[in-house]
């Protein structure tokens, strides 16, 4: 009788662990790693970013992860604040790699992601660096194992000129943030500005991470008489500035660099209130973004985490959902140069499915579309996308096909980027 049991039992648990490995339940796991500021001023911008792979691996494995080879893998996300120091970047790249088995790691800011770059091609000690910043200065370095995120703050400097210059702005005077970030945006700026044969009136950088007054600067450089004021650094201080400057009796326009978000302003600085930020160019608003899964994406963000969606959060979003399928396309999970090579081939994305669909890669860069957005009279007037990446017409048209539609498409060849 005692044997009938054990040998009842015995099927009964075998037959669960069957079930259990069908289900998915056993899967292997798999670890994505985030090394970032989520301390000091630098952390609400790393929680964006960390938002934004937090849902990626929480959908892939709602859908029971990837296949490969018969073995089904989910993800787990393992985040490292390093506070912007480089020494901390590294260490914690390094440990992410060697005892959590990451061999994906995605980084948020160039004085991290540059020494990041110098370690992340070592042999045996290899990952492939998911990096996030506007900086063209990634896509200059040789690393075959870096993918940059978002589009090159250079191709908004090209489309926010090209909007100011389409409203008969010619006279630009420059409150940046301090910093290199800054110093190569205002340099940039300046440079294409003048360029167009426009006026670059003063150049008036502020500490937008220290400053709370910014009137010294504003009232130097109100008094050249401006058409409108180059602004920005992170979004919040941002808003300080507008509010300041109207208070200074300012009425011309702002463009705001890409790190200050104009619908983060208007919302959680004004609360939803755009009398101040009338004639404002900048990134668009999230919800302008001519996806068609957006406005649920956007819901289910805010519901998740109870903050401002920002771009950070949607193309980290878009960007691992690129390495997962590159993962099954390339028959790895632990072969970063597998993984990198296989991106080309899971390209473009269904807007269908992703918020911000990146339409290609060319060696470090990830292609996405640069939308850009106007807020005047009152509410969001304007919205285009920018493809800064195609050679020619005839390749503008193909990439045209691709983008999602909804608003209008523009061509900005972009000097380092073309085909």
């Amino acid at each position: 009788m005692k044997s009938v049991k054990r040998f009842s039992l015995s099927l009964v648990f075998g037959l669960l662990a069957a079930a259990l490995m069908v289900s998915g339940a056993w899967a292997a796991e798999a670890v994505i790693g985030f090394t970032g500021p989520l301390s000091g001023p630098g952390s609400g911008y790393g929680r964006d970013n960390v938002n934004g792979l937090k849902m990626a691996v929480q959908d892939i494995n709602a859908k029971g992860g990837i296949t490969i080879d018969g073995e089904n893998y989910t993800f787990t996300l393992e985040t490292y604040d390093d506070m912007i120091d480089p020494t901390a970047a590294v260490n914690n790249a390094r440990r992410m790699r060697s005892r959590a088995g990451a061999r994906v790691i995605f980084n948020p800011v160039f004085n991290t992601i540059a020494p990041l770059m110098e370690v992340n091609e070592q042999p045996g000690s290899e990952f492939l660096l998911m990096a996030y910043s506007s900086t063209p200065k990634i896509d200059q370095m040789d690393n075959d194992l870096t993918a940059s995120i978002p589009p090159p703050f250079t191709a908004y400097v090209k489309a926010f000129s090209d909007i100011a210059w389409e409203k008969g702005w010619r006279k630009a005077a420059m409150v940046v943030t301090l910093g290199a970030y800054g110093d190569e945006w205002r340099e940039t700026f300046r440079h294409h500005w003048t360029e167009l044969g426009g006026e670059i009136t003063a150049d008036k950088p502020a500490n937008y991470y220290t400053d709370t007054d910014f009137s010294s600067q504003l009232s130097a450089a109100l008094a050249t008489e401006p058409d409108f004021l180059l602004i920005g650094g992170p979004s919040e201080p941002t808003g300080l500035v507008i509010e300041q400057a109207r208070n200074l009796g300012f009425d011309g326009g702002f463009i705001l660099v890409d790190q200050a978000k104009m619908d983060y302003i208007a919302n959680v600085v004004f609360d939803g209130d755009l009398s101040l930020m009338n004639n404002v160019i900048g990134i668009a608003q999230v919800l302008d973004v001519p996806s068609p899964v957006v406005k649920e994406f956007n819901a289910r963000y805010q519901e998740e985490f109870s903050v401002h969606n920002t771009f950070e959060a949607m193309l980290n979003y878009s960007a691992l959902n690129i390495v997962f399928d590159a993962m099954e396309e390339a028959g790895t999970v632990d072969d970063p140069k597998a993984i990198k090579a296989a991106m080309a081939k899971v390209l473009p994305q269904s807007a269908e499915e992703v918020p911000t669909p990146y339409l290609g890669t060319r060696e470090t860069k990830l292609l996405v579309p640069a939308t850009t957005g106007v807020i005047a009279d009152g509410e969001y007037a304007e919205a285009y996308q920018y493809l800064w990446w195609p050679g020619d017409e005839k390749s503008f048209e193909k990439y045209k096909e691709m983008a999602p539609s909804g608003i209008e498409t523009r061509w900005i060849p972009l000097e380092g980027y073309i085909e």
